[in-house]
């Protein structure tokens, strides 16, 4: 059913439907937003490579510990939250649009009516039942969106809690890093790594108002708050480092100011539409949240481990291999950003029609979004293949590595339709609230990618590594098509309305 889902109409799927133009205006700007922060960290390190190879080096380390340990957080907060906003959003929606058009006449008995259809559609949504009576009450079109307020207090608290565990063990860390008590990595990197994780609040708690934000479907809001702090950023670390002589502390510091200034500009726009202050702390959708971004954690540290064992296998067989293995997985990775875009959308707009039970929405949005994935992995496998052997010259001039950047290359290029399709599914499993299926599938493939990684690395070397990751992405692939495939899960529906699949 779900190859069926994928291939029917796919000539259409660049049609500018209102279909079309609501995925172009979530996913457009996400990836925009998602483009940005990299760009503005290869410059931040351009300036940090000025001040000197030890203290670039150094930095690189704090860097990544500070960025894995906050993806621990942001992922799960950030998938969880969008989900949870689009489908109070769109219940939000279902019930204020009978209030507005007979609120002259019925305004009680509407009220009355609307909160029994949207319970039963959801019965968990009788707390956003009272919340929006609350909104008319006050008479003012703020929607008040409980998941909102508690993904904010729950990134608040994620983020001064990993401020703390960073600033008091970034030494223990940086020394199970690699960087000794005697390596003169050490003392900027502790320095770097202990004044950023001051901004730890601001990168969650941002985060979390931008699932918020993508709940809603207004991805254009963070991206222009991105903007804003990125440009900040660069205009500040020239001033910081070098005018005030702060070396790698005002690198720091500009990287701080800016994820607070981020930080404020979608607080002050999610104000402006979203009545933050719940009724009574019963109002919290705390429990949601925790329970479904644990399974996410779940599934974060299954994804997390298998390129991490990947890498470590990659290491074990000599620096050459490990340098051509970097480079073919960062290129690898980097494509995803453009899929993660469509994910989003599909996050969005499946969460809003499965709250609304607007089932032909649902299959319509889940086949076009899946399509454009098929199409965009198609499109980036046929401009890596033409490009990489030629491009991977500005990566490295070192023959060997080379070399086998050259055997890395069919790998990299043909998983690209599949990695967009894992990807996306990732988005349509989310928007269906499917975070159990979500979670245990991963753990699945990760076990079965695990024996792959050790059995294929150890016979064909580099190529065992890339061919254990291509049936990685092909077993997540798999899973998705298998949920949708077997009617299951948030798909049962299917089964009654076979006549949606047509």
């Amino acid at each position: 059913m779900s190859f069926h889902m994928l291939f029917s109409g796919i000539r259409n799927a660049f049609r500018k439907d209102e279909l079309g133009l609501e995925i172009m205006h979530i996913s457009l700007p996400t990836t925009l937003a998602l483009a940005a922060d990299p760009i503005a960290s290869l410059i931040d390190t351009a300036f940090i490579g000025h001040i000197g190879p030890v203290e670039l080096a150094a930095v690189g380390v704090s860097i990544a510990i500070f960025n894995q340990i906050s993806k621990i957080a942001i992922i799960p907060l950030v998938s969880v939250t969008t989900s949870l906003v689009a489908e109070e959003d769109a219940v939000d929606k279902l019930q204020n649009q009978p209030s507005e058009t007979e609120m002259l006449i019925h305004t009680s008995s509407v009220t009355e009516e609307t909160k029994l259809e949207v319970e039963q559609i959801d019965p968990e949504c009788s707390t956003s039942s009272r919340s929006v009576n609350r909104v008319a009450k006050l008479g003012h079109d703020k929607s008040y969106i409980p998941s909102a307020s508690s993904a904010i207090v729950i990134g608040a608290i994620l983020g001064v809690l990993q401020a703390l565990s960073l600033i008091f063990t970034a030494r223990p860390i940086l020394n199970y890093m690699g960087v000794d008590y005697n390596s003169p990595m050490l003392k900027p990197a502790q320095q770097y790594l202990t004044l950023r994780s001051f901004g730890a609040p601001a990168v969650i708690l941002s985060m979390a108002m931008q699932g918020v934000f993508r709940g809603i479907k207004d991805t254009k809001t963070p991206l222009y708050a991105t903007i804003v702090g990125d440009v900040t950023n660069i205009i500040l670390d020239p001033l910081l480092i070098f005018v005030l002589r702060l070396g790698v502390s005002g690198a720091a510091i500009a990287h701080i100011i800016s994820q607070y200034l981020i930080s404020l500009v979608l607080l002050w726009s999610l104000m402006k539409q979203v009545d933050l202050m719940p009724p009574s702390i019963q109002d919290f959708q705390f429990g949601k949240i925790l329970k479904n971004g644990f399974l996410l954690l779940l599934k974060v540290t299954a994804v997390t481990f298998c390129v991490t064992l990947s890498a470590s296998l990659a290491a074990r067989q000599g620096s050459i291999t490990m340098a051509a293995f970097q480079i073919c997985l960062q290129i690898w990775m980097a494509t995803s950003l453009l899929a993660d875009g469509l994910a989003v959308s599909a996050q969005a707009i499946l969460a809003s029609a499965f709250a609304q039970r607007d089932y032909h929405k649902v299959i319509t949005s889940a086949s076009r979004v899946l399509q454009l994935g098929l199409i965009l992995g198609l499109v980036l496998s046929f401009l890596l293949f033409s490009l990489l052997p030629f491009a991977s010259k500005l990566f490295t001039n070192d023959v060997a590595v080379l070399h086998l950047i050259g055997i890395g290359i069919p790998y990299v290029a043909a998983t690209q339709p599949l990695n967009s399709l894992a990807f996306v599914f990732d988005g349509v499993n989310y928007g269906a609230s499917d975070f159990i299926y979500s979670a245990y599938s991963m753990i699945l493939v990760a076990l079965v990618s695990i024996f792959s990684l050790y059995m294929l690395s150890s016979s064909y070397g580099f190529s065992g590594i890339w061919i254990a990751l291509s049936i990685y992405m092909s077993l997540r692939t798999f899973a998705g098509f298998w949920r949708i495939g077997t009617r299951s899960g948030p798909w049962h529906f299917l089964k009654e309305n076979y006549a949606l699949l047509q």
